[in-house]
């Protein structure tokens, strides 16, 4: 395979010239229950832009900062699926609210990211906005499965 390219068959990214372009696997998706629910579509999107803004970070931080931002990224819809799959209300919430710590922890990396010089302006807006929306809706969802744990 030519120097940076790169593609990752099985999953759902393609890296080619320094660019990744998220694609839809046709087969069995992972839980038919999670991808109807708003905010782990949008968490999910959320970690695609993360892997994209950080193809450029220095080689250097590829097991520092490179490394720390995507694993945050990632945690914020496997606690979304982890915790739907403990199947009570109150493990869910638990969950969620871990999903929270997740992604703002994300927001700073993606802040720090910005203020060392590794994204630029615009690119730290887009995600922002990105994780400003999940934020909104994890909060809605930790206030209504709360609600539903109370009655």
């Amino acid at each position: 395979m030519e120097s940076g390219k790169r593609k990752v068959e099985s999953g759902k990214l393609k890296a080619e010239s320094g660019k990744l372009k998220a694609e839809r696997n046709e087969g069995p998706r992972l839980n038919e229950d999670m991808s109807r629910l708003i905010v782990w579509q949008k968490a999910h999107d959320l970690v695609l832009k993360i892997y994209e803004a950080t193809q450029g970070f220095p080689k250097e931080e590829l097991f520092g900062l490179t490394s720390q931002i995507r694993r945050a990224a990632v945690s914020v819809p496997s606690n979304i699926v982890e915790g739907k799959a403990r199947g009570s209300a109150r493990e869910f919430r638990r969950f969620l609210l871990m999903a929270r710590g997740s992604l703002e922890e994300t927001k700073y990396q993606v802040f720090l990211a910005r203020d060392l010089n590794y994204i630029d302006e615009r690119s730290y807006k887009k995600v922002r906005k990105n994780m400003d929306e999940v934020g909104r809706l994890l909060a809605g969802l930790i206030k209504s499965v709360g609600s539903r744990q109370r009655q």
